[in-house]
C-alpha cells in the first residue's frame, strides 16, 4: 500500500512537473509573443510618427504610448515610452470645433472620432497641430462610453508644407510672367495661365511638346540657339525673340534655372518669360523723342550736340572743316498768328524737307525749336563750301510753299555760319557764333547769310541793348516823324508826303531805322509803335489841311506784322475818326515781301482798308517776288519803283528797261507809279518821258520835320531851274 501510494505520489509529482514545465513553456511563448507584438508596435509607431493614446473619461486621465528614438538601455534602436498625462491645452480658436467632433462621436452620430487642432503639449506657448483619430473602446452597463483610444500625429510640418505649396501654386497662377517647367529633353511638363496668355498655347496644347514651338528666326538667325543655351547652361537670362502660336513675334526676357538631380545633371528646367515687346517699343519711342523732333523727325538739340562733337573730333583727326549753319525763318511768327499753328506746322515740315534736300542726306539737319534749324556740314575741304551750301538752301526756298488747295506762302530763311577751327573749337561756341551771324543776316535785310566774325559780338550786344531800350521808347518820347514830299509830274506840284520814322536815343544818338525796325518787329513792339506812327501822321496831315493845303495826301509805311497780326482796318477806322482826316488822303505803303508773306490774308486785310477809302501802295517794287498774278489779286492803288533801279537811269540800259517796263505795267493795271530816289535832272527827264506819275527824292527835297515840311510846301517853284 505504501509502495502504491509512493508510486502514485511519484506519478503525481511527475505530472505536476510536466504540467509546470508545460505552463512555463506556454508562459515563455506568450511573453515572446507579447515582446514581438511590442516590437511591432514600436516599429509601427516609430515608422508612422503616430502616438497611441487611451483616455479614461471617468478619471479624465490620458495614457500615451509613443515611440522613443533615444533607444533603450539594452541597445535597441527603437523603444516605446508609456506615460500618463493630463489633457493638453487646446488652442482657444479650436476648442469649439473639438467639442463638436467629440460630442458627435460620443452620441453615436460618427463611428470614428477625428479632429485636427492646435495644442500646447508642454504648456510653454508652443502650439503645434495634431491630427487625432479614435473610437470608444469601453462602455458601462448603461452603454455610456467610459474609454476612448486612438492615435495622434504631429501635422505641423506637413500643414506648413501644404500652405507653402498652396501659396506657391497661387503665386504661380497669378504671376504675369509665363512660367514653364521642362524635362531634361526640354519638353513642357507644366505651364501657368500667363504662359497661355503670352504665347497663345493652352496648357493642353503645350504639355508634352518641345520648347522648339516657341522658336523665332529672329534669334540670331538660329532657331535652336536658345535651346542650346538652356541645355548647357544651368542658369541663364537674356532677351530673346519668340514666336506666338498665331505667328506673331514677341520680344521676351527669359530667365532659366536648371534643377539638378543627385548626379548633378539638370533633370528639370524652369523657364520664366516676360513679354517686353511693348516695353522695348516704348523705350525706343522715348529714345526717339529724346533725340528727334516730333514734328519734323529731324534730330533735336541733344542729338545735334552729339553729332557736332563727333564731327569736330573727326575733323581734328583727319583735317578739314566743320561748318554750322543756323537758320531762322523770316517772320514765321506771322504765319502762326494769322493762319494758325496747323498751317505753321505744315510749313515747318516742308521747310525741314527743303533744307535737308538742299544740303544732302550726308549732313545733319536739326530743329532746335520754333522756326530755328541748324545744319552741320562735315568733311569740308574749303571754308567757302559752307557759303555754297547756304546759297543752295536759299534757292530751295525761292518757290512758294503750298499749304492748301489754292493757298501759297513764301518763306525765306536768314542764315548764320560759323566754322571749325576758324571760329571756335567746341560745339557750344560754334552754335553761339552761328546764332550771332544769323542775327546779322536778319539785320542785313533777311533772306541772306552772314559768316561769323569777331565784331559781330559787339553788334549782338548792341542789338540786345537796343531791344531793351525800345520797350520804353514811347514812354520817353524818343520817336519822331520826318516827311519827304512827293511831286506830281503831270500836275507839276507837290501832292503829298511820305512819313518816315526816326529814333533819337540819349545814349546811342540817332538809331537808323534798319536797326530798330527789325527789333520792333521781332519783339512785337511794332504794333504799338505802328499805331503811334499812323496817329501822328494823321494829326500832321490835319494840321496841313488846316493851313490851307487841302487835298494833300500822306503815305505811311506799315509793317508785315501790322498786316498779319494786328487788326489794321479797325485801327485805321478808329484813328481816322479821332483825327477827322479824310480816308482818301491816307495811303499805306507795304513792301512786296510783307504782302507776299501770306497773300490770301494780305488781300483780305487790304480789301478791308480799301473799303474805308485808304489807298494801298507797294513799296520798293521790283526787289521782291514781282508777279502780275499777285498784283491782280491785291487792291492796290500805287506802285513805287525802288531807288536801286532809278539811281542809274540814263547810264544803265538794264535799269532803264526795268523802269520803263514797271511804269507800263503799272499803268496797264490803272495804278499810280511813283519813282523813289530821284536825285538828278537826267533821272527826272527819263521818268517824265516815260510817263511816270510822281517822283520822290532829294532832287525835290530831303526828309524834314513837320514844321520845316509845311514851310517847304508853301514855297512857290519847287523844282530847280
Amino acid at each position: 500500500m505504501t509502495a502504491a501510494l509512493m508510486a502514485l505520489a511519484a506519478g503525481l509529482l511527475l505530472l505536476v512537473l510536466v504540467l509546470l514545465w508545460h505552463w512555463r513553456s506556454s508562459h515563455a511563448e506568450q511573453a515572446e509573443i507579447l515582446r514581438a507584438r511590442e516590437e511591432h508596435l514600436t516599429v509601427a509607431l516609430w515608422g508612422s510618427g503616430e502616438q497611441f493614446w487611451d483616455f479614461d473619461l471617468d478619471r479624465r486621465e490620458l495614457h500615451l504610448l509613443c515611440s522613443d528614438e533615444g533607444g533603450r538601455s539594452d541597445g535597441s534602436a527603437l523603444a516605446v515610452t508609456s506615460r500618463r498625462s493630463q489633457l493638453p491645452l487646446v488652442h482657444p480658436q479650436d476648442r469649439l470645433h473639438l467639442r463638436r467632433r467629440l460630442r458627435a462621436h460620443l452620441r453615436g452620430h460618427e463611428p470614428l472620432f477625428t479632429s485636427e487642432h492646435r495644442v500646447d503639449l508642454h504648456g510653454d506657448g508652443s502650439w503645434i497641430w495634431m491630427r487625432v483619430r479614435g473610437r470608444t473602446v469601453d462602455r458601462d452597463a448603461g452603454g455610456r462610453p467610459r474609454r476612448l483610444a486612438g492615435t495622434a500625429r504631429d501635422t505641423t510640418a506637413s500643414r506648413h508644407a501644404d500652405a507653402e505649396r498652396r501659396i506657391a501654386s497661387e503665386v504661380l497662377r497669378s504671376m504675369s510672367e509665363a512660367v514653364a517647367v521642362l524635362d531634361r529633353d526640354l519638353h513642357f511638363v507644366a505651364v501657368n495661365p500667363a504662359f497661355s496668355q503670352i504665347t497663345g498655347y493652352s496648357d493642353v496644347e503645350a504639355l508634352g511638346r518641345p520648347f522648339a514651338i516657341l522658336d523665332s528666326e529672329r534669334y540670331d538667325g538660329q532657331p535652336g540657339a536658345l535651346r542650346d543655351e538652356l541645355a548647357h547652361r544651368p542658369h541663364w537670362q537674356g532677351n530673346v525673340w519668340m514666336a506666338r502660336r498665331d505667328g506673331e513675334e514677341i520680344l521676351c526676357h527669359v530667365k532659366h534655372n536648371g534643377i539638378q538631380d543627385s548626379s548633378g545633371e539638370s533633370s528639370f528646367h524652369v523657364v520664366v518669360l516676360s513679354d517686353i515687346t511693348e516695353q522695348k517699343r516704348a523705350e525706343q519711342e522715348l529714345r526717339y523723342l529724346a533725340n528727334y523732333d516730333a514734328l519734323t523727325s529731324l534730330p533735336n538739340r541733344t542729338l545735334l550736340s552729339e553729332r557736332l562733337a563727333r564731327a569736330i573730333v573727326r575733323a581734328r583727326r583727319e583735317g578739314g572743316y566743320v561748318a554750322v549753319l543756323f537758320l531762322d525763318l523770316d517772320r514765321f511768327k506771322h504765319v502762326n498768328d494769322s493762319l494758325g499753328h496747323a498751317v505753321g506746322d505744315r510749313v515747318l515740315r516742308a521747310a525741314a524737307e527743303r533744307v535737308q534736300n538742299a544740303v544732302g542726306p550726308q549732313h545733319t539737319v536739326a530743329r532746335l525749336g520754333g522756326d530755328e534749324f541748324t545744319v552741320v556740314l562735315e568733311g569740308l575741304v574749303r571754308p567757302e563750301e559752307s557759303e555754297e551750301a547756304a546759297r543752295r538752301v536759299l534757292d530751295a526756298f525761292a518757290a512758294p510753299l503750298v499749304y492748301g488747295e489754292h493757298s501759297e506762302i513764301t518763306v525765306s530763311p536768314s542764315i548764320g555760319i560759323s566754322l571749325f577751327p576758324n571760329h571756335a573749337q567746341v560745339p557750344t561756341e560754334l552754335l553761339k557764333h552761328a546764332d550771332t551771324a544769323m542775327y546779322q543776316a536778319k539785320s542785313a535785310g533777311r533772306r541772306t547769310w552772314q559768316v561769323y566774325s569777331a565784331h559781330m559780338d559787339e553788334s549782338t550786344r548792341r542789338r540786345a541793348t537796343l531791344a531793351g531800350l525800345l520797350r520804353r521808347v514811347l514812354e520817353r518820347d524818343e520817336l519822331a516823324l520826318v516827311y519827304q514830299p512827293r511831286y506830281s509830274l503831270h500836275e507839276d506840284r507837290v501832292v503829298g508826303a511820305e512819313a518816315l520814322l526816326r529814333w533819337r536815343n540819349p545814349e546811342f544818338g540817332v538809331v537808323p531805322p534798319d536797326q530798330f525796325i527789325p527789333l520792333a518787329e521781332d519783339t512785337g513792339l511794332i504794333l504799338e509803335i505802328g499805331e503811334w506812327v499812323l496817329r501822328q501822321a494823321c494829326l500832321t496831315l490835319r494840321q496841313w489841311h488846316a493851313a490851307g493845303l487841302h487835298g494833300l495826301r500822306m503815305s505811311v509805311n506799315v509793317s508785315a506784322i501790322q498786316l498779319l497780326r494786328g487788326d489794321l482796318a479797325a485801327t485805321l477806322q478808329r484813328i481816322l475818326a479821332d483825327t477827322g482826316v479824310d480816308a482818301r488822303c491816307l495811303e499805306l505803303e507795304l513792301t512786296e515781301s510783307a504782302i507776299m508773306d501770306n497773300i490770301s490774308h494780305s488781300a483780305s486785310v487790304l480789301d478791308a482798308c480799301r473799303r474805308l477809302g485808304v489807298g494801298v501802295a507797294v513799296d520798293d517794287f521790283g526787289t521782291g517776288y514781282s508777279s502780275l498774278a499777285y498784283l491782280k489779286r491785291l487792291p492796290l492803288t500805287t506802285l513805287k519803283i525802288d531807288q536801286e533801279f532809278v539811281g542809274d537811269l540814263a547810264h544803265d540800259p538794264d535799269d532803264e528797261a526795268i523802269t520803263s517796263t514797271v511804269i507800263a505795267m503799272g499803268h496797264s493795271l490803272a495804278l499810280t507809279v511813283v519813282a523813289e530816289g530821284v536825285e538828278t535832272a537826267e533821272q527826272l527827264q527819263f521818268l517824265r518821258e516815260h510817263g511816270c506819275d510822281e517822283i520822290q527824292g532829294h532832287y525835290i527835297a530831303a526828309a524834314m520835320d513837320a514844321r520845316a515840311c509845311l514851310a517847304f510846301l508853301h514855297q512857290p517853284g519847287l523844282l530847280p531851274a
